[in-house]
């Protein structure tokens, strides 16, 4: 086994306490002898979904080594509200010990810069190994079984049940929803997302009337996993986002067959097809559906993109987004969105609710193709509860939209608890109420909005207001401090280095990419875009004295054996988006770590 940099691992320490440990609060101390994974996420995050999947195998495969602790490590304030972080453990179904961290103690204790990082930390108490990003569980499946070998020759590997102590049960009817969809006959259907099923209520919003689905995660004729968005198609089908099976179902109300239309099964990944026969075409967290313009739009969430459904045809392709994480606008093909959640179509407009960039934004026809717009939001960075003219309105991660008849649409303010309204025809933003916790879609109802209300785990049915209620201005920006740097000259190396066993894949050209851009687009006079070297020089322009850096960095790694006419190879890719400050003395070097350790 190769040798590993010798640097202690920092206390957990969190203002929020522990979760899923009995009440029991943790040390390193009481970790001694196991190997630790350390995962810092954030509930908002897709990425960070996607990296709790991925350790789910190796959590089961190695439960009497391995502890894996989630460090929760908020983006957005009310992610910082310790009922959030807990509820969100248990709709995610996160079966580990969670270090609820709301001030990023121990994220600044451990260096890290972006959603999700994985920190290894060994039986003695050393970090060895750093990991941003997707696509590392085959490394961390190579490290932990090197980590086990060599500290049970050494004798320093304790071996045992964990920490993790499941929480107790709650008895409801439906167990944080997600998204609705009012059935021709009145009856509603719910995607009943942390028990991996849809649910018929009657009209009243409150009976249930039939389940679909076993309960239980699957991806067969009777399984879905985590379910969002639901879209009724021209031949009375209902399409399903099935978000955590990356694919598209269709559920007969007729028959109750569940189908699946487009996906695999598998998450797709850069470098894979973008269109084709839909079922031969990897997806990606889709999160929301909405029939638009002749076909099925679908909010692709985990790779930032609008996909397209053809039912005459069977095919998908991306329709708008390059998978850059971020607000621009313009040609479809050419747009950036973060984390797309929430569709509304009406008949000359697809409204996006784009829940990292806190924006309401829409889809509309251009010439022969589609354009991108932006009616609320500024970027990554901003965000909060403000009404008034667009343009200075905020919203604080929404992850739904309803057209409302008068060509206004009503949003689901998720994290501010509120329904707002943006009327295009004024340029204004009001909020229509408050105290709807956790709101993630709203159903029209004749005079009345039925809103999901996901943390509340029920519908509730409110009376369209006349007249906006008023609610006290806030705004925000991401609490992560400024990285100093200084003027001029600044180095910016992307850390790799392939897990043991493999290397770089070089058989068809360059097997990474870096993209680099800031915000202001004024902050680099040198070195922004693309580019196959994970490391470059950028030069600070004068004058501009903070902003951030936005990298987006891909490494492919494949099997090292000559012998091997077809080895299994892997992504690895991370978008950071990172502060700076432009000060006199600053860093003159950025390092970033995709994978491995800054030397």
């Amino acid at each position: 086994m190769a040798p590993h940099a010798r640097v202690r691992a920092p206390e957990l320490i969190g203002k929020g306490g522990w979760l899923n440990t009995g009440g029991t609060a943790l040390t390193l101390a009481d970790l001694r002898g196991r190997i630790v994974i350390l995962d810092f996420w954030t509930f908002c995050c897709v990425n960070c979904l996607h990296v709790l999947d991925e350790l789910r195998e190796l959590e089961e495969k190695h439960r009497d080594t391995v502890v894996i602790i989630g460090v929760h490590s908020p983006k957005f304030v009310h992610e910082a509200e310790h009922q959030a972080v807990v509820d969100a453990v248990e709709r995610y179904e996160v079966h580990h010990p969670v270090l609820d961290d709301p001030e990023l103690a121990t994220w600044k204790q451990y260096a890290v810069r972006a959603w999700p990082t994985l920190v290894v930390i060994d039986p003695e108490g050393y970090v060895v190994a750093q990991h941003a990003g997707e696509g590392h569980a085959h490394a961390l499946e190579q490290l932990v079984g090197e980590l086990e070998a060599a500290h049970a020759a050494k004798g320093t590997l304790r071996r045992g049940d964990g920490p993790y102590v499941a929480p107790e049960p709650v008895a409801t009817d439906l167990r944080f929803p997600g998204k609705a969809l009012l059935l021709p006959g009145g009856t509603f259907l719910v995607s009943d997302s942390t028990r991996h099923q849809l649910v018929e209520l009657a009209a009243d919003g409150e009976s249930v009337v039939r389940r679909v689905g076993s309960g239980e995660r699957g991806f067969g004729p009777d399984g879905f996993s985590e379910p969002q968005g639901l879209a009724l198609l021209p031949d009375g089908t209902v399409a399903v986002a099935d978000t955590v099976n990356h694919a598209l179902r269709a559920y007969d109300p007729a028959t109750g067959a569940v189908t699946t239309l487009a996906g695999t099964g598998r998450q797709w990944m850069q470098g894979r097809p973008t269109s084709g026969p839909a079922t031969e075409v990897d997806l990606s967290s889709p999160w929301d559906v909405a029939w638009f313009a002749d076909r099925l739009w679908i909010a692709m969430a985990g790779v930032h993109q609008l996909w397209t459904y053809d039912p005459a045809t069977g095919t998908v392709e991306v329709a708008a987004g390059t998978t850059n994480e971020g607000l621009v606008d313009g040609p479809a093909p050419e747009a950036w969105f973060a984390q797309p959640s929430g569709l509304a179509a009406t008949e000359d407009r697809l409204w996006v609710a784009d829940s990292e960039t806190s924006a309401l934004r829409y889809v509309e026809r251009d010439g022969e193709g589609f354009a991108v717009r932006t009616a609320v939001g500024t970027g990554l960075f901003d965000f909060g509860h403000r009404d008034g003219e667009a343009g200075q309105a905020l919203f604080q991660h929404p992850l739904g939209v309803t057209a409302l008849p008068d060509g206004s649409v009503a949003v689901s303010d998720t994290y501010n608890h509120a329904l707002r309204r943006y009327d295009p025809a004024t340029g204004e933003v009001t909020t229509l109420a408050t105290d709807v916790r956790e709101p993630s879609d709203a159903v029209l109802v004749g005079d009345d909005i039925v809103v999901v209300e996901s943390a509340r785990h029920r519908l509730t049915r409110l009376r369209l207001p006349e007249e906006a209620v008023r609610v006290e201005s806030v705004a925000h920006r991401t609490q992560r401090a400024a990285t100093d740097v200084a003027p001029g000259r600044l180095r910016l190396d992307v850390v790799f280095q392939a897990p043991t066993g493999q290397k770089l894949d070089t058989r068809y050209g360059p097997s990474t990419r870096l993209l680099v851009s800031s915000t202001p687009p004024e902050l680099l006079a040198e070195g922004s875009g693309t580019g196959t070297d994970l490391g470059r020089d950028l030069l600070l322009a004068d004058g501009v004295t903070e902003g951030v850096l936005h990298v987006s960095a891909m490494a492919a790694s494949c099997d090292d054996d000559p012998e091997n006419e077809y080895p299994a190879c892997h992504m690895h890719q991370q978008d950071w988006g990172v502060p700076v400050r432009v000060v006199p003395g600053g860093a003159e070097r950025l390092p970033l770590v995709l994978a491995g350790l800054d030397a």
